[in-house]
């Protein structure tokens, strides 16, 4: 079974898309699974939710749970499933429920500040 750490992200995290910054935490936590790069889940008081909108999309982990999906809306453009969060997750990881975490990819920037 793959280990799975969870930590306080250190310093100031953000997410950008579309010219917007969508999100800044200094809470943020830093979910690291294995030998997988780690992800950053922010606090959904930290993340404009106006930009974002549920989808109908849903994965399931079975470490984890089933993770629900966001697109994000810029001025331009719609990013299908670009953000996820764990609404319901499995007590092991229960520490990012209320957080959400974003594919970083050349429309979204995710980093320390």
């Amino acid at each position: 079974m793959t280990d799975i750490t969870i930590r306080k992200a250190p310093g100031t995290w953000t997410v950008r898309a579309g010219g917007a910054v969508l999100a800044e935490s200094r809470n943020a936590l830093e979910l690291t699974e294995g030998d997988r790069p780690f992800v950053i889940y922010f606090p959904r008081g930290d993340i404009a939710m106006a930009f974002l909108d549920k989808t109908d999309h849903t994965t399931h982990c079975p470490k984890k749970g089933d993770a629900t999906y966001y697109s994000i809306f810029t001025k331009s453009t719609e990013l299908k499933n670009a953000a996820w969060s764990y609404e319901d997750p499995m007590d092991q990881v229960a520490e990012i429920k209320d957080h959400l975490a974003f594919y970083s990819s050349d429309t979204v920037t995710v980093e320390r500040v």
